[in-house]
């Protein structure tokens, strides 16, 4: 499995640095990143639920909501919102990212290298993109390796390369995401 990286732990300072963000709307991000953290996160999505209903078009907010449901685990409702979040805010790099993490956590590797493609469109300076894009790769190379080998097990060739893939994706499935 390829060790894709949110920004988790950049995800406050991403959203305090967005350049579309409010001085209100990025303290109020802030104020409900740090409910959630302190273990309040049914109050955190109430307050979130709350302003979204009030400004539906707060990319940062909505960007805040997915993040925090990922956390929570409510992954196909955190894919919606970073899916919407691309197709009305294309310019925004990191739903593109996030929506790849999601994929490639779930196998899907193909809409995951789309998902990083667009990403690295709307800023071809994020590193985590192309790091992602990476690890998406290796998965699928991999995949490749062993369909030819399931198509031609004698080849000598194909198990030495699934073994140099096995080495790097676990290596760096032990590193912790930056």
């Amino acid at each position: 499995m390829p060790v894709c990286r949110f920004a988790i732990a950049a995800i406050l300072a991403l959203l305090l640095s967005l350049t579309f963000a409010a001085p209100a709307r990025a303290n109020e991000a802030a104020d409900i990143a740090q409910m959630f953290r302190a273990g309040e996160q049914t109050e955190a999505f109430a307050r979130l639920d709350k302003l979204l209903a009030n400004r539906t078009a707060s990319p940062e907010l909505r960007f805040l909501k997915g993040v925090l449901l990922v956390e929570v685990r409510r992954t196909s409702e955190a894919l919606v919102v970073f899916q919407n979040l691309t197709e009305e805010f294309p310019e925004l790099p990191e739903p593109y990212n996030n929506l790849a993490v999601l994929y490639a956590a779930a196998g899907e590797f193909e809409k995951a290298r789309t998902a990083l493609e667009g990403a690295i469109r709307a800023n071809p300076g994020l590193a985590v993109a192309y790091l992602n894009l990476g690890d998406v790769y290796a998965q699928l190379a991999r995949q490749a390796y062993q369909k030819a080998l399931k198509i031609d097990p004698a080849s000598a060739g194909i198990p030495a390369r699934l073994s140099v893939l096995r080495d790097l994706t676990e290596s760096r499935s032990h590193k912790p995401a930056p």
